[in-house]
């Protein structure tokens, strides 16, 4: 049945946004270049735009524009002087391509679109890089999308975008899944880049908004399903347990206008039950053998899952964890992070010398969380003027507009009625992160959101 432009653009649209990674993924498997299986992906979107108008809405659009895309990319094949070797490569059965059967769960998909994620994650590119390409070829987003996403220029997005194609292409990156030795260190890259696109969604750098759940969700989702791709490894699902289990907090994390409320003063009901029962089974999946660092920090955000309140938090567990995670891992940002539970188990006192001893941690120079840990608990113990002025020094030091306001505010109200507790600061475990970890959360003033 013909339908109108507008609904046909509308159809396209949405089908593509869903099956963008899956009609890349199967395209570059025959031309073995993901730029180029981006084109060919956008023609065959072009042309459901000007056929379905005429023609109808398919009854299985996904895999109409699959099969476009296909055929697109057999005839560039036969088109270079090198097509009886291609051909070879890729099957004398793609001489007779039909639409592929539409998958029945979004989660059901083969392994082109795992090779798809080992390419856009690629050691070879920076990471910047590997993080724009993984959101415009998996994630599906547009570059001004991303741009917006991470608060840059939309031309600067759109030539990093570039140089990693070419610098994949230069560098004859193979399209497929890594295996041994090969394959472990590529998956440390592919964790990474998810890790940090949720890491900057649950608490930005910068801006004037604490949490970006949009890009939550397309790491959330990335987790997911590389999880359903790669069911025997461990830390993928730790990494999509810490995922889900931080998930279900963000409800709650924000008040009405967006500030920040912190962990104790979060109303728990808020919490999703059903992302914290996901993170948990998710955990359950890691299996009995020594847990990595993923795994690490979601069994302490299952920790504080597992507290029906915030009193309830067992922080002599999360304290061990911590130390666990910094022999496995060593960070000064760990070790902040286990100072803060250290002070929840111990009291503010030894608190305090863990974090005195990270003073001159050059990693930590300009880590806004340093200061405002030490500020909480230097308010814990009643040196006020002191707390202020580490307050002070915090929110002079953050990029996020909201956290700013926070710290002021606290600086403001330390003289008048010091806090008696503090709530943890967060972790960060990959060396090449930009951002904090998510073992805990990603707080202002020394204290846990």
């Amino acid at each position: 049945m013909a339908v109108t432009a507008a609904g046909a653009t509308a159809a396209v649209e949405a089908v593509f946004r869903i099956e963008s990674a899956r009609i890349i993924a199967g395209v570059a498997r025959i031309v073995r270049d993901v730029g180029i299986a981006e084109e060919l992906a956008q023609d065959a979107l072009v042309a459901a735009l000007e056929q379905w108008p005429e023609s109808g809405v398919p009854d299985r659009p996904g895999a109409w524009l699959m099969a476009t895309a296909k055929h697109r990319a057999i005839d560039l094949v036969r088109r270079k002087e090198t097509y009886a070797r291609k051909l070879a490569e890729v099957g004398r059965a793609l001489e007779d391509v039909g639409p592929p059967v539409e998958p029945s769960d979004p989660d059901d998909i083969d392994d082109d679109l795992l090779r798809l994620i080992f390419t856009a994650c690629h050691p070879v590119l920076s990471t910047d890089a590997r993080i724009a390409l993984t959101l415009r070829l998996l994630g599906g987003l547009t570059r001004e999308e991303i741009a917006r996403a991470f608060l840059a220029a939309e031309p600067t997005v759109a030539q990093r975008i570039v140089r990693a194609k070419r610098s994949l292409a230069k560098a004859g990156v193979p399209f497929e899944v890594p295996y041994g030795a090969d394959r472990a260190a590529r998956l440390g890259s592919v964790l990474e880049v998810i890790y940090l696109v949720f890491n900057e969604g649950y608490s930005a750098t910068g801006g004037d908004d604490l949490v970006r759940p949009a890009l939550c969700e397309d790491a959330l989702r990335l987790s997911r399903v590389l999880a359903a791709l790669m069911p025997d490894e461990p830390e993928v699902h730790g990494l999509n347990a810490l995922l889900e289990l931080q998930a279900s907090r963000i409800p709650a994390r924000t008040g009405p206008s967006g500030e920040p409320v912190l962990l104790a003063d979060q109303n728990r009901a808020k919490w999703s039950r059903l992302l914290i029962r996901r993170g948990i089974e998710a955990l359950n999946r890691v299996g009995g053998g020594p847990y990595g660092p993923y795994a690490l920090q979601a069994a302490i955000a299952a920790s504080h899952a597992r507290a029906v309140r915030y009193e309830d938090t067992d922080w002599a567990m999360i304290a061990a964890l911590y130390g666990q995670l910094a022999v496995l891992t060593p960070s000064p940002v760990v070790e902040l992070n286990r100072a803060v539970a250290v002070s929840m188990a111990e009291g503010p006192e030894a608190g305090l010398v863990l974090v005195d001893a990270l003073a001159d941690e050059p990693a930590l120079k300009d880590y806004h969380l340093l200061p405002s840990v030490r500020g909480d608990l230097l308010a814990r113990l009643g040196r006020t003027d002191e707390a202020r002025a580490e307050f002070e020094r915090a929110a002079s030091l953050t990029r996020n507009a909201r956290e700013r306001e926070l710290l002021l505010a606290r600086a403001a109200d330390t003289a008048r009625q010091p806090r008696r507790h503090a709530q943890p600061c967060p972790s960060a475990t990959a060396p090449a992160c930009r951002h904090t970890g998510l073992a805990d959360e990603e707080p202002p003033a020394g204290a846990q959101r």
